[in-house]
């Protein structure tokens, strides 16, 4: 019955590249042709070059004709297949670009589903709520260091013109002091009648007296 009808081969299908190479492979070989064919019309050209007219060189010319054909023969299928190869070339550009199209689209869904599962478990309300809870705690927080940085019996209006007062008050007082110190003399003696500080209970008279006998 197989042979009758014949049977489905079991042999892959080719793919795109393995067109392009088969295709690639066909004009390389019509190049070696082309190239032996332009070897052989240079060597006639240059027999014909050298005879004179006559029924050899006629020979030769009508040999350098065929291979003329010839050669314009394979030119034109090599044309062909190149331009086979380059369309072929074009559909797997096409074809390569599709697939990266695909990929692009295919991790775009992916991404977005993970997008949704990740957003879907965000509660914005709960967000908002703790927004709000943060903001309560900042007030309080302000509240507290400024309740614990107030001053205490510190007027907090102050007269300049009384800080002036006292500020001059105290530099002559200063140089009150000073002027006894500048004289050799103690600021304790400027009163004859005081005792020194150092003497806990002044002498008494008649101590003095039998001392200085």
């Amino acid at each position: 019955m197989n042979r009758l009808f014949g049977a489905k081969s079991a042999a892959p299908k080719p793919d795109l590249n393995g067109a392009i190479s088969n295709v690639d492979t066909r004009i390389e070989s019509l190049d070696v042709k082309l190239s032996k064919l332009n070897a052989e019309l240079t060597t006639y050209q240059q027999k014909m070059s050298k005879m004179r007219d006559g029924p050899g060189k006629s020979a030769i010319k009508q040999k350098a004709l065929k291979i003329l054909q010839r050669r314009k023969m394979y030119e034109s299928q090599r044309d062909q297949l190149q331009q086979q190869s380059w369309n072929m070339e074009q559909a797997g550009m096409m074809q390569d670009n599709l697939k990266n199209v695909m990929t692009t689209v295919d991790a775009m869904k992916t991404t977005n589903k993970s997008l949704k599962q990740q957003y879907g478990k965000i509660n914005i309300d709960k967000i908002e709520r703790m927004q709000d809870e943060m903001a309560d705690l900042m007030d309080i927080g302000n509240d507290i260091q400024e309740s614990i940085s107030r001053s205490y019996d510190v007027p907090e209006d102050v007269d300049e013109a009384e800080l002036d007062a006292e500020l001059e008050a105290l530099g002559e007082e200063a140089e009150f002091e000073g002027v006894g110190e500048s004289e050799g003399m103690p600021g304790f003696m400027m009163d004859e009648t005081k005792p020194p500080e150092f003497i806990d209970e002044p002498p008494e008279p008649g101590k003095v007296q039998e001392v200085a006998r």
